[in-house]
């Protein structure tokens, strides 16, 4: 590991990282994911949140972070900087879902985009953030992904998941899972493999590889389990293949096509519907992948998991993916840099 003090700072991705909800566990395993001093060769992390909140969280952790205020100057060897919006002027009831740090974390990501806008950092990572606090706090957006396509204007984008060699695209994210079903179209299918397969050509530097999970046991079984394969699906995958060329395949059964990502078959898989993808994405990597919005002007990575208020305050959480979704971020920019590329991921 290189020495810090041999690193260049200014050459480094500057990498703001959204402090999540106040009440759950984001200060936390943002705060004990940058006392790891690899991550400070790698990038120049600012978390955007409250230095106050950020403080008296790291006494409570008893972590040995030093917090400065980000001002675009090089900060000193080991110092991380905040951009604090000094937002969470109330008592904050640690692991309760209220619209009081809702509020205050749409606001962090809000100036994070800004930040970038006047680009002042490279990449935004974020930590977890409520649904339901967010919208106690007047903002009504099921997710990040949805929050962070409005405030770019973003007409086209979806949540996918990198962990290791799979990659997982979404068709539907944070609904029932009637709804879900019912969303399982044709005409969205074709759109999103063609969007997908347009996003990770350009990661990847060379056609991409994608597959279709099936939606029902089996992918149907040749119609026995149900007709979504054979009214919508496999004919936007012909669609995709013989009229646009594009290198795709299935429905493959759903309890195995997962697993032959992650072994490297495909580049990436499009999911039908939430939690088809992130309980396989959570079952194989756990801790170290990372939500990814495609589709964005700018680099958005994620943990994979949610607040836990259940176990905020508790000193308990594991900052793995937090770190995943930092490296990422670091790595995406500076992949950027060098392909000389400004558009979207």
């Amino acid at each position: 590991m290189p020495e810090l003090e041999n690193i260049k700072l200014v050459s480094l991705p500057i990498i703001g990282i959204t402090m999540g909800d106040a009440a759950g566990i984001g200060p936390e395993i943002t705060l004990k994911a940058l006392t790891d001093k690899h991550l400070l060769t790698l990038c120049r992390p600012v978390i955007v949140g409250d230095m106050a909140f950020l403080r008296r969280t790291a006494w409570a952790l008893a972590l040995e972070i030093d917090l400065v205020d980000f001002d675009q100057s090089q900060p000193g060897r080991d110092q991380v900087e905040v951009f604090n919006l000094n937002n969470l002027n109330e008592a904050v009831k640690i692991g309760d879902e209220n619209g009081i740090t809702g509020k205050a974390s749409a606001e962090y990501i809000k100036a994070a985009v800004q930040l970038w806008r006047e680009k002042k950092i490279d990449a935004i990572a974020t930590a977890p953030i409520s649904k339901k606090a967010i919208s106690l706090g007047g903002y009504n957006f099921p997710g990040h992904t949805e929050f962070l396509a409005e405030l770019t204007s973003t007409k086209e984008f979806a949540m996918s998941f990198f962990a290791e060699k799979l990659r997982v695209v979404l068709l539907s994210t944070h609904v029932s899972l009637r709804q879900a079903i019912d969303l399982v179209k044709k005409e969205p299918l074709v759109e999103l493999i063609r969007f997908s397969h347009r996003q990770f050509s350009a990661l990847l530097g060379r056609a991409a590889r994608i597959a279709v999970a099936g939606l029902n046991p089996h992918a149907s079984e040749s119609g026995m389990f149900g007709s979504e394969e054979a009214n919508e699906i496999l004919p936007a995958i012909a669609e995709c293949r013989d009229v646009y060329g594009l290198d795709i395949s299935g429905p493959f059964s759903p309890d195995t096509i997962f697993l032959r990502g992650f072994q490297g078959e495909f580049d990436a898989v499009v999911a039908c519907y939430h939690d088809q993808a992130t309980i396989a994405v959570k079952s194989l990597s756990f801790g170290s992948s990372v939500n990814v919005t495609l589709g964005l002007p700018l680099i958005r990575t994620s943990v994979d998991h949610g607040t836990a208020f259940d176990i905020a305050g508790k000193g308990i959480a594991d900052a793995s993916s937090m770190k995943a979704a930092i490296i990422l971020a670091a790595e995406l920019s500076n992949d950027r840099r060098d392909n000389g590329a400004s558009g979207k991921l």
